[in-house]
């Protein structure tokens, strides 16, 4: 009974292509996410094997143009054909058997900048004492990027304590793709989440994978004492050193040569130049004075009398 269902519906088939009643693409849409543009479709209702498939897309202010021609895939990427994330675009598509060419099927209209899904950002946490550092990388976009597209774009944290989804915290639209966590409790896992939203999308972006990590106490009281035990071990290989090694340290520091007795004669001789002795046996020089007398000239004027 299976066989005659098969065999009637391949035999439907063929009779409708051989009269050219091919069917078209059904469930035609287009999407966007993070600003691409994907045109997407099923197989025609009762379609035979062998079929391809092209397509055209138009914005608000344009005629359909060609986009994927001859292709057998099920979705047309639009954003290899010069869009705008500004635009307003419908897509097309009709089925292609030999010669034979069926209706065109419009999808529905999208604007990029408006209808498209954010992807989910990526998360990085750091554990630093009783606090968590989140830090945030946008999605990466495929005509833009987000900060260019969107001006206001927020991020949205959620966590909460490992195994314990109830506690959920929240620290909504915050702006800063870096934040602290703090008031946490020590030694304690926690998972963090965080989406985006933007002034301009309606939905919220796609949610960040569940990254956890674990805290520290506040005050660790190993590190000093690592730091003491680490000070005394190199004391004690300092003061091991210096008691094996007395001897050595020793002769080092106190010299026990002693000056020959040849230098000693030579450095405490008396110089026997002949310059020294002339200046030694020289007698000393007679100074002569004489007697200077000072005559103190006073000069009388006379006025005359006329």
């Amino acid at each position: 009974m299976s066989a005659c269902v098969c065999a009637f519906i391949l035999t439907s088939s063929l009779l409708a292509v051989v009269s050219g009643a091919l069917g078209p693409p059904t469930n035609v849409t287009l999407k966007s996410r993070n600003l691409d543009l994907v045109l997407s479709w099923d197989l025609p209702e009762g379609s035979p094997h062998g079929l391809s498939y092209s397509t055209e897309f138009r914005s608000a202010i344009t005629a359909f143009q060609p986009a994927c021609r001859n292709i057998t895939e099920l979705r047309c990427d639009l954003s290899l054909f010069n869009i705008s994330i500004y635009g307003n675009y419908t897509g097309r598509v009709r089925a292609l058997l030999g010669a034979h060419r069926s209706p065109w099927t419009a999808s529905n209209h999208i604007v990029p900048d408006k209808d498209t899904i954010i992807g989910s950002p990526s998360v990085l946490l750091m554990s630093h004492h009783q606090t968590l550092v989140v830090s945030i990388e946008d999605p990466k976009f495929i005509l833009s990027s987000l900060r260019n597209v969107f001006h206001s774009v927020f991020y949205n944290i959620s966590y909460w304590k490992m195994g314990q989804d109830r506690e959920l915290r929240r620290r909504d639209r915050t702006s800063q793709n870096r934040m602290v966590l703090d008031n946490l409790d020590p030694w304690t896992e926690y998972c963090v989440q965080v989406f985006i939203t933007t002034g301009r999308t309606p939905h919220p972006s796609e949610p960040s994978r569940e990254v956890c990590e674990k805290t520290d106490s506040e005050d660790s009281p190993w590190v000093p004492a690592v730091i003491v035990l680490v000070v005394m071990v190199i004391l004690v290989i300092l003061v091991v050193l210096v008691v094996l090694r007395w001897r050595h340290i020793s002769q080092f520091l106190c010299l026990k040569d002693v000056v020959p007795d040849n230098v000693t004669q030579t450095l405490l001789a008396p110089p026997e130049s002949s310059m020294f002795l002339a200046m030694k046996n020289s007698e000393p020089i007679e100074e002569i004075n004489h007697q200077v007398s000072v005559v103190a000239a006073v000069r009388t004027v006379e006025k005359e009398v006329l």
